[in-house]
């Protein structure tokens, strides 16, 4: 009943973290590689995040 409130990022928040543009975030959400919600903005929840940044480190350890 009481848990936890999950963060929520915005899209810059999100590129920042991950170090690219913005468009790449959206383009990422519109994709369907990158969950997210359209609260006004673009909204992501952490945990989503981190299973995005987790499958895409795992695909750039295979290419090698």
């Amino acid at each position: 009943m009481n848990e936890p409130i999950e963060k929520l990022l915005t899209a810059e928040e999100a590129a920042k973290i991950l170090r690219v543009s913005y468009r790449s975030i959206v383009r990422y959400i519109e994709q369907g590689k990158l969950k997210a919600s359209k609260i006004g903005m673009w909204r992501i929840k952490q945990s989503d995040l981190d299973e995005f940044l987790e499958k895409t480190s795992n695909l750039k350890r295979k290419k090698k």
